[in-house]
């Protein structure tokens, strides 16, 4: 057999990755080879190839997805409930907009939710306005953690929890913009953590 292209390989892999992503089921040899532009008889080759070292199942025809678009088809429904002030303590409605599918090769399938970030005050942690928060419910948080915290008066923010100090017999919540707000805290006496954020998305 002549030597295969690992790039015409990859190629091909992707394509049938995608194409399964979004029909649902495997395409043809054509379908293939008109994707990736290589002759008819090459992908047959290429698949030929993939299936024995075990990639796809193929034999006349794709009989089934590649394993990797198997397992990057798995996703998960959030719901995205609004905005979350990156700022000081503000009272917020919670309410879902939207459902967002996320897979869960990225996200996992914990209890999660989605926060739009308002406000500048976490820009040091890499959090804008307009960002979409993964937030995990139902979890402690640790020192150093970015958390949605409720108040005593049912208002919430976004600040990274700095711990308790005993001597002023607070909780600590730190802004993480130095340029804007050096050094500033907010003081509590007591709040409930709604959430842990996990990761920030950027373009979704």
């Amino acid at each position: 057999m002549r030597t295969m292209n690992q790039k015409t390989m990859d190629e091909i892999l992707k394509f049938v990755n995608k194409y399964y992503q979004t029909n649902r089921t495997a395409p043809t040899i054509s379908e293939v080879s008109e994707g990736v532009n290589v002759a008819r008889s090459t992908t047959h080759r290429y698949l030929q190839e993939l299936s024995e070292r075990g990639l796809l199942d193929y034999g006349r025809g794709i009989l089934s997805a590649p394993k990797s678009a198997k397992m990057k088809s798995s996703y998960i429904s959030v719901p995205l409930v609004g905005s979350i002030r990156c700022g000081s303590l503000e009272e917020e409605q919670e309410y879902v907009e939207e459902y967002v599918s996320l897979p869960v090769s990225v996200f996992g399938k914990g209890d999660i939710y989605i926060l739009r970030a308002k406000g500048d005050s976490m820009t040091d942690a890499g959090i804008d306005e307009g960002d979409l928060l993964v937030i995990e419910r139902n979890c402690p948080a640790s020192k150093g953690d970015i958390v949605v915290a409720l108040g005593a008066d049912n208002e919430n923010t976004l600040k990274r929890y700095d711990g308790y100090n005993r001597k002023e017999k607070c909780y600590i919540l730190a802004y993480a913009n130095e340029a804007k707000y050096p050094g500033e805290v907010i003081k509590v006496k007591s709040f409930q953590v709604q959430g842990v954020a996990r990761r920030v998305i950027k373009n979704l």
